[in-house]
């Protein structure tokens, strides 16, 4: 299986292992991230918890709401993970976002079209999924990426979550379909850059993701096959100069939850080295 290359140019890398990561087959979708406490879940008046459940139950019965919406399902034994990636976790759990230096912005009429950004070098841990559709590739990829980010890792400890979780997604030359393979990347949090904890999933790969110059264009809603190829053109079009960037590659950034209204991704292109 080939380990290497799971990187922000879009090179190849992963397995399709078990898609269950060897430990049960919870899953759920990317977008999943930012905190929701009790208060905020209690108030979404989505119906969808019962009164009766307290603590890691409720969170989990919650989690397993939005993922059927998206055909997929949430183990029990994802309550623990659950509960430690979407609540205080003891003070541990603030976003880190991930550092950029922001190097020029294009407007029109007062609206954003395009960020220019350089990202520095950094450790990345990162899985290659292949299931029947975009949204379970990246449920079964980000649970699995989530269980390393919980304890399943050489330190035996919670790492902490940094935003965006981007997936890497590859097209054909017409940008017209995405590829079925999809990676699913998580950067390791500032203090644990230097030394990264190792993930017992043999499929995930820590990689050192060389340093990249990203266009990117914020967008709200779903991420599936149609909305992203729409964006994928929709930004192409926009850009003076698409040639400079990398032509069959590109990144899905997810910031929000998808129990959201107005989900916050953004997409990335990348410029050329």
């Amino acid at each position: 299986m080939d380990r290497g290359g799971c990187q922000m140019n879009g090179g190849g890398g992963g397995g399709n292992g078990p898609s269950d990561g060897g430990g049960g087959g919870g899953m759920i979708t990317l977008e999943d991230l930012e905190s929701f406490s009790e208060d905020q879940m209690s108030d979404s008046g989505n119906g969808s918890l019962e009164d009766e459940d307290d603590g890691p139950d409720r969170l989990l019965h919650y989690w397993q709401d939005v993922a059927r919406g998206h055909q997929v399902e949430v183990a029990k034994e994802m309550a623990e993970p659950i509960q430690q990636l979407t609540t205080n976790n003891n003070g541990r759990s603030n976003r880190e976002h991930i550092p950029f230096t922001l190097l020029s912005r294009k407007e029109k009429c007062g609206e954003l079209l395009y960020e220019k950004r350089h990202y520095e070098k950094g450790h990345w841990a990162c899985i290659t999924m292949s299931e029947e559709t975009y949204e379970q590739s990246i449920c079964y990829g980000f649970m699995r990426i989530m269980r390393y980010i919980c304890q399943q890792n050489s330190s035996g400890d919670y790492l902490g979550m940094s935003l965006p979780i981007v997936t890497v997604v590859r097209t054909d030359q017409n940008h017209s379909a995405i590829a079925q393979e999809v990676t699913v990347a998580y950067y390791l949090p500032t203090h644990h850059q230097a030394q990264p904890p190792q993930p017992h999933d043999s499929d995930i790969v820590i990689d050192i993701w060389p340093a990249a110059v990203v266009y990117t264009r914020p967008f709200s809603g779903p991420t599936n096959e149609l909305t992203i190829v729409d964006q994928i053109n929709s930004m192409a079009e926009l850009l003076e100069s698409p040639s400079v960037c990398v032509n069959d590659s590109f990144i899905v950034a997810g910031y929000t939850n998808p129990a959201h209204s107005q989900r916050q991704n953004e997409i990335w292109f990348l410029e050329r080295p």
